[in-house]
């Protein structure tokens, strides 16, 4: 790849992932610039950016598994199952139920999160970017347009529950969890106060990972800045965006091939249905499947060229 990389921003509260690409692109000076997995407004933390070349692979985090902190205050509901909506539900628990439930070490919430960790399927809240007939679900909730969204299937990795306490007559819990594509945070949060019959939303909410990234490696904006400013490197490797994908060594000769974007013979114990991250040597040549050819024979189609010199 030419040039680019991918930057980890830390992003901060109250403002949107596009505003977190605006940012980059002013720092950059350049146009190309994209995000893998789109943060809340009132979410922070990990954001991966795709500047320039990098864009070419960032197709292939679509599915990155995702890890995320959250805190959830029971005793209310709201339209956006965070701070910032409407309260529109909800019962704050009694003095007694409280001392109740502290006697027992908060049980009822923590089986309310073990029925969590079981799921296998989540209806995705109406604010979100879920994209109903081309149109984003929240620009659709916004116009106060109901529409009927489907359960997909989701996968709940870990969650562990650091702590459950009370404050102001209102119960807390901090949570982590890590979970497949598509599972959205607040509406955990929203079905633990269904579980739970108080009401519950999201209070604060940070990405921790995402594929193979991690909030530890990432950085705010004031500290990108700075870095700029005195020449420190912190662009990321895109080759690092392709490590959940097969790697496939090519010869001098196929990887001539790929450059003409030609399709070369497919190697022996390739397999259908997979994609293959091709390299020579320590050089990333492209993105390869295995197909058939009419005479019978298998070859390796380019599914994106990434070589540096095309």
């Amino acid at each position: 790849m030419r040039k680019g990389g991918i930057i980890l921003l830390d992003k901060k509260q109250d403002i949107t992932s596009m505003a977190s690409d605006n940012y980059i692109k002013k720092l950059m000076g350049t146009k190309k610039v994209g995000h893998s997995g789109t943060l809340d407004p009132f979410a922070t933390g990990l954001l991966p950016v795709f500047v320039d070349d990098a864009l070419k692979v960032m197709r292939y985090t679509d599915g990155y598994d995702k890890g995320y902190s959250c805190v959830v205050k029971f005793g209310e509901r709201t339209d956006t199952q965070d701070l910032q909506g409407q309260v529109i539900g909800g019962r704050m628990p009694s003095d007694d139920e409280i001392k109740a439930m502290e006697a027992n070490d908060f049980q009822e919430i923590r089986n309310a999160f073990e029925q969590i960790k079981a799921m296998k399927e989540q209806v995705p809240p109406m604010y979100s970017a879920k994209k109903i007939n081309g149109v984003k679900a929240y620009d659709l909730a916004r116009k106060g347009i109901e529409v009927e969204l489907k359960a997909a299937p989701i996968t709940i990795y870990n969650l562990d529950v650091d702590y459950i306490r009370v404050e102001d007559g209102a119960i807390y819990a901090k949570f982590d969890v890590e979970c497949s594509k598509g599972t959205y945070i607040r509406k955990i949060c929203d079905d633990l106060g269904e579980i739970t019959g108080f009401g519950a939303h999201a209070i604060s909410l940070r990405r921790t990972k995402c594929g193979p990234f991690r909030v530890e490696d990432a950085h705010t904006e004031e500290e990108l800045k700075a870095m700029s400013e005195s020449g420190v490197n912190f662009l990321v490797d895109p080759v690092l965006a392709l490590g959940h994908m097969p790697r496939l060594e090519v010869s001098a000769k196929t990887f001539a091939a790929i450059k003409l974007g030609k399709k070369t013979p497919a190697p022996e114990g390739v397999e259908y249905d997979v994609k293959y991250a091709a390299f020579y040597g320590d050089q990333l040549a492209a993105v390869l499947y295995k197909s058939d050819e009419e005479n019978g024979k298998t070859v390796m189609r380019i599914e994106r060229m990434l070589a540096s010199d095309v």
